[in-house]
């Protein structure tokens, strides 16, 4: 996973919890905990390319960078006795930001309307696609995609997701087993996504991804990733 080095889903998961919990150490408060995890995460996407390339240990930068904006809130709300506010730096919307996509989920960013037998293909495939993504079969994965077949996730700055689109289907096999497949713990289950068989990913029943895939024929052309814990809310279960 050359892009997001972050490791598995899991890792990524226990990487946001680890800053959120140092942010709620200092404060107490869950919302400006996030708050501060989102300015730590948009930090880290604001970086050049070599920038990011060049930290040998990612997770150490981003704990360091959220102890830095904790400080810099508490200093602030010191000398102005205001109520807590987390400062930004740079512009809102940071250059090389990972590719967001509007809701709802799902590739065409509306209910699709289609034949009986074309959906019908795209539920075989997706359940092909799904079973292998359960097994952490890789092998199974390149069957399922085309040659020119790509990945886009979007974390949605909230965590440390792909900052481009992964293409060919090898990168993209590696790509997923290493994100969604055989993960301890993780339930991969096939649903309804914008109107097509997706799939969505949970962890003692919160979602931690949700997957929706372009279909040419009998081939997975595309694959996108949801991991913005804002969007996976409805996704949740009891």
């Amino acid at each position: 996973m050359a892009e997001v080095n972050a490791g598995t889903l899991a890792e990524m998961l226990d990487e946001r919890q680890h800053l959120l919990e140092i942010a709620l150490w200092m404060f107490g408060s869950a919302e400006t905990a996030d708050r501060i995890v989102q300015e730590t995460y948009r930090r880290w996407y604001t970086l050049g390319d070599e920038e990011r390339s060049g930290i040998a240990v990612p997770r150490a930068w981003l704990t360091r960078v959220a102890g830095g904006i904790c400080l810099e809130v508490l200093a602030a709300a010191a000398s102005a006795h205001a109520p807590v506010d987390v400062p930004r730096r740079g512009s809102a919307a940071a250059p090389g930001a990972p590719v967001r996509r509007p809701e709802p989920i799902g590739p065409a960013g509306h209910q699709v309307r289609s034949r009986p037998a074309m959906l019908a293909r795209h539920d075989r495939v997706a359940r092909r696609f799904a079973a292998a993504c359960a097994t952490g079969d890789a092998a199974a994965l390149r069957a399922v995609l085309t040659a020119e077949a790509m990945v886009v996730s979007d974390g949605g700055g909230k965590l440390r997701a792909a900052v481009r689109p992964t293409c060919g289907a090898d990168a993209v096999a590696r790509f997923v087993t290493a994100l969604l497949a055989g993960q301890p713990g993780t339930e991969v289950a096939v649903a309804s996504v914008n109107g097509r068989t997706g799939l969505a990913l949970r962890r003692a029943g919160q979602a931690v991804a949700v997957v929706s895939l372009s279909v040419a024929g009998t081939k997975v052309t595309a694959v996108w990733i949801v991991l913005n814990p804002d969007k996976l809310q409805r996704w949740h279960r009891p």
